[in-house]
């Protein structure tokens, strides 16, 4: 009884019909190992290295400093942007 008074409050406060409120309530019961993680790692993508992803932005900026300072240089980039 608590439930269903519990799952008709839920459906108003959040305007949906209750049994969207109880699909999601099936889809989280059936896929809630893989939200919280089972200690692997899900399939798919690997693992980022943040070190390399840094390692790429201080060479882009490098790169953008250098080729902006060439630019104004030889007068094809404007002292202001």
């Amino acid at each position: 009884m608590k439930a269903k008074v519990a799952l008709a409050e839920l459906a108003q406060q959040y305007d949906v019909h209750p049994s969207q409120i109880t699909a999601w309530k099936q889809q989280l019961v059936e896929h809630a190992a893989d939200l919280f993680g089972s200690g692997k790692e899900s399939g798919g993508e690997p693992p980022v290295d943040l070190k390399v992803l840094h390692a790429k932005i201080g060479q882009l900026a490098l790169e953008n400093d250098f080729l902006s300072g060439a630019l104004s240089k030889a007068g094809l980039l404007s002292a202001k942007r």
